[in-house]
């Protein structure tokens, strides 16, 4: 069964949450492109698992408070949420900016909620060696180029997108750089942090992503106590979309491997 409704997590903030399916309670964190991008990953989930599938504030012209101006205000209002509904033995997935938010949530949450991480080509960390690309100075055509292995199948001619859908990413992209704009998608403190989380990590990295290179996502999955790093080929910054088979067959053999949380 799936339900979408709104649910408050302060008085002035209420979140849009799709939740679907039975099970161990999954979080689904979407990216910049919104919580479309992230729909075939929360579907697969529900098989197995009860997902909380949440629209960050601000995106697909959601409300957004004005304290809210940072991913960790996001990680600790998610955190903060999960506790609220006396959910435990969480398994939070997060693409892109949802992996930032995810790690974030990591490495804050001393009440042991969350006992598993999957990070799709997330950004949130510093890589001296790895700068991560600026999304905000590339055309459409840019960004094709750098996010997908398939530019020409995902391009999209900004003359063909109706203008309300436009508008609407627009408005994405201007929330997204209030969240993550400055520093630039990242958390200076958060790599040096991530040694503290001890709980299974799973980064899943495209291949041919050059918005954050699979050199990154290594560093990245390098700086976790416990991080597993799988490249999937012909895939780029959202592998859950062009290579959706190899990405839930790593994710699933992932969360198969665990030991169940003591109740």
């Amino acid at each position: 069964m799936h339900t979408d409704h709104r649910t408050s997590l302060h008085p002035d903030l209420s979140l849009t949450m799709s939740e679907s399916g039975s099970g161990r309670p999954a979080l689904v964190l979407h990216g910049g492109g919104g919580p479309a991008t992230v729909a075939g990953l929360a579907d697969h989930l529900a098989r197995t698992h009860h997902v909380l599938a949440p629209t960050h504030p601000g995106w697909n012209g959601t409300g957004r408070p004005d304290w809210l101006t940072g991913i960790d205000d996001l990680a600790v209002a998610y955190l903060h949420h999960l506790r609220d509904l006396g959910l435990r033995d969480v398994v939070v997935v997060g693409s892109s900016l949802g992996g930032w938010t995810a790690a974030e949530m990591a490495v804050r949450d001393t009440a042991g909620t969350i006992t598993d991480l999957v990070l799709i080509d997330a950004v949130g960390v510093r890589v001296k060696s790895e700068p991560i690309r600026d999304f905000f100075a590339l055309d459409a055509r840019g960004l094709a180029e750098y996010a997908w292995h398939d530019s020409a199948r995902y391009y999209q001619d900004p003359a063909n997108v109706p203008p309300a859908q436009r508008a609407a990413q627009e408005a994405n992209a201007a929330t997204m750089r209030v969240l993550a704009g400055d520093p630039y998608m990242h958390d200076p403190a958060l790599l040096r942090r991530l040694r503290q989380v001890d709980v299974p990590a799973l980064l899943l990295w495209g291949e041919s992503d050059r918005i954050v290179t699979p050199a990154y996502g290594q560093a990245y999955a390098n700086a976790f106590g416990d991080g597993r790093f799988h490249v999937i080929p012909e895939a780029g910054h959202l592998p859950h979309l062009e290579q959706p088979e190899a990405t839930f067959a790593l994710l699933d053999a992932h969360l198969a491997r665990r030991t169940p949380a003591p109740v």
